[in-house]
């Protein structure tokens, strides 16, 4: 009995440290913007999306509010969303030819596969999301 009671504990302890044969795949990830884990995740020809927010902008708290939604649904796995800061990210504005906040640019690898503007209802979010996979 002791000896079931010890495989049963270690066999948790080994899926709780990721050490089990197979791993579970992430829902989507949301994090800030930073240029060496977008370069990284493009690199590594994994699904990565960028969201240009702006705090002051109602339409970017509602797409917010849209991809945590989406998160909390357990779909889109191993789907990255970057939030990059509208107002002080230049550079990254410049490069992908981004006007205006509340644009969500989305990449399989370093390709981009779709780009929305303005968009914070769930399906076209989704679906958008869905290319890189």
């Amino acid at each position: 009995m002791k000896r079931r009671s010890f495989a049963a504990v270690f066999a948790l302890a080994c899926l709780g440290l990721g050490l089990g044969v197979t791993r579970v795949a992430h829902a989507l990830d949301i994090r800030a913007y930073d240029a060496a884990t977008l370069a990284g995740l493009q690199g590594a020809g994994k699904p990565v999306a960028v969201h240009f927010h702006a705090d002051w902008c109602p339409t970017c708290v509602n797409q917010t509010r849209t991809l945590e939604k989406l998160k909390a649904e357990g779909q889109l796995q191993g789907m990255t969303v970057l939030v990059a800061n509208y107002d002080t990210e230049s550079d990254l504005k410049r490069a992908h030819k981004v006007r205006s906040q509340s644009v969500l640019l989305v990449f399989k690898g370093a390709t981009e596969v779709a780009r929305l503007g303005g968009e914070s209802r769930p399906e076209p979010l989704r679906q958008a999301l869905a290319k890189a996979l």
